[in-house]
């Protein structure tokens, strides 16, 4: 695991990345290992997608932001986390009924943690992510 640059401009965050690739070089094994598997995930079932870094980790987008990855050792502010999230710019939209998404205290965005691959349902994350696909192209 690299370190990233710091620089003094950073306050709500702990890091600052040029690349994604300088992003998965300083995740932790554990943390690595989720995000690889779910990145692979998204970029299945979102062909032609863009990968870039806001907020120091990555969002993936077609028209607009579809989605993120976001693991626990890229902090925000005081905002305790544990795992890897995933996240839906447009949660708020999607169809939910079993309350698999966390909704939190936010109003749009809708998130799933996960501490490890073996808790990830693939199936209905890819539902989701093929939901919100549909709904970023209206």
């Amino acid at each position: 695991m690299k370190k990233p640059p710091k620089t003094d401009k950073l306050k709500m965050q702990n890091v600052s990345f040029k690349s994604v690739d300088e992003f998965l070089d300083f995740l932790p094994e554990n943390e690595l290992k989720i995000v690889a598997f779910l990145r692979q995930i998204v970029l299945d079932c979102i062909p032609n997608c863009s990968e870039k870094l806001s907020y120091n980790v990555p969002f993936y987008k077609k028209n607009k932001n579809i989605c993120f990855i976001w693991p626990a050792s890229v902090t925000w502010g005081n905002v305790k986390q544990n795992g890897v999230r995933i996240g839906f710019t447009t949660g708020y939209l999607l169809n939910d009924e079993l309350g698999y998404l966390d909704i939190g205290t936010r109003k749009q965005v809708y998130t799933k943690d996960f501490m490890n691959v073996s808790e990830i349902d693939i199936d209905l994350l890819k539902a989701f992510l093929f939901e919100a696909v549909l709904l970023d192209k209206k």
